[in-house]
């Protein structure tokens, strides 16, 4: 998503702007630490790679490594000066990919190294992007055209493309080859097959006004996806039978799902909370106390070895003009860090 549209969708109607203060224990997690980032001042995808315990953070033209023990940041994947957006990870090749978005490419970086390798043309506004563990596949959401651009990271090569005629945001795969596409324009869920790099399905989502994050327990066959009009839609990933409607803050642009603590999380970005759910059943889930943030917090991950939180926050100026947008204050963007308290 670019910078411009989510200053548009997190930004707008922020009136009072919160402190930049450590915050308290929110009933379960409490905040440990305050990662400083500094400029650029944007950012967009959160994601967490279990098998080497590193947090991405999707920040302007580079892309920032943490370690999510330590809470330090070990190293910077950069020049991408169109602006990074996905971040996926192809442990079998020892690489992971980002995109510069204005360029319309994908990146390839070695995951030892963190130096930039291929480049590979996608399309306008590359954005979110995940590895099919089954195929080891590179699916890459190009959002203006409406398509999706596949990647063989054996031979960093583009192996297919998927026109799927609209808008798309944030997409997951399973371990058994599937891949799942909010479909942000028409309000529903793109099913692909991983090996033939086709649609199967459509799932209509209809009470879920322009779908932004997924995250999936592929354990159970569930998909989580978050929605702009304060829902999340819980799938089944076997039929698209839609089995519970949750509750959720304004502003949603990721999910994150904690496998060992069977909890999902949605980031409110206009309200400044992430909202949190505890799976009782595959179709069954207690909300547990609402976590504060910061307004403009939208995209996170879960350390499932931690159970640690990472989401990304900004001081914002007030707009300077009536129905302006607030101006993110420079130097300011940092990852808050929560950890449970049980």
């Amino acid at each position: 998503m670019t910078v411009r549209r989510l200053l548009r969708a997190f930004c707008i109607g922020i009136a009072a702007l919160a402190p930049a203060h450590a915050f308290a224990s929110d009933g379960g997690y409490r905040q440990v630490a305050s990662i400083a980032l500094g400029p650029p001042e944007r950012w967009d995808y959160v994601v967490a790679d279990p098998g080497t315990g590193r947090i991405y953070v999707s920040h302007g033209d580079r892309v920032a490594v943490l370690d999510a023990r330590s809470g330090h940041i070990v190293g910077q994947v950069e020049g991408m000066p169109g602006g990074t957006h996905g971040i996926a990870i192809s442990a079998a090749t020892g690489q992971g990919f980002t995109d510069d978005g204005e360029k319309g490419e994908a990146v390839a970086f070695d995951l030892k190294t963190l130096k930039v390798g291929h480049r590979i043309p996608v399309a306008a506004d590359a954005d979110g992007m995940v590895t099919d563990p089954r195929t080891g596949r590179v699916f890459v959401v190009d959002g203006d055209p409406g398509r999706l651009t596949v990647i063989d990271p054996r031979s960093d090569s583009v192996v297919a493309t998927i026109d799927v005629g609209a808008k798309m945001e944030y997409l997951a795969a399973d371990r058994a080859g599937h891949v799942y596409v909010a479909g942000v324009e028409k309000s529903d869920v793109i099913v692909i097959d991983a090996a033939s790099a086709q649609i199967t399905a459509h799932w209509q989502t209809p009470d879920c006004q322009r779908p932004h994050g997924v995250a999936l327990d592929a354990a159970n066959g569930r998909l989580f996806m978050g929605c702009l009009n304060a829902k999340m839609m819980v799938l089944d990933t076997g039929s698209g039978r839609i089995v519970a409607e949750l509750p959720i803050g304004h502003g949603n642009d990721s999910v994150a799902w904690d496998p060992l603590r069977r909890r999902v999380f949605s980031p409110n970005g206009r309200d400044g909370t992430i909202s949190v759910f505890r799976q009782v059943t595959p179709d069954r889930y207690a909300a547990l106390p609402t976590i504060t943030t910061m307004p403009g917090t939208r995209t996170m991950a879960v350390d499932p070895r931690s159970g640690k939180l990472f989401a990304v926050a900004a001081d914002f100026d007030p707009a300077p003009s009536s129905g302006g947008r607030p101006a993110i204050r420079p130097g300011s963007v940092r990852v808050l860090v929560f950890a449970p308290a049980s």
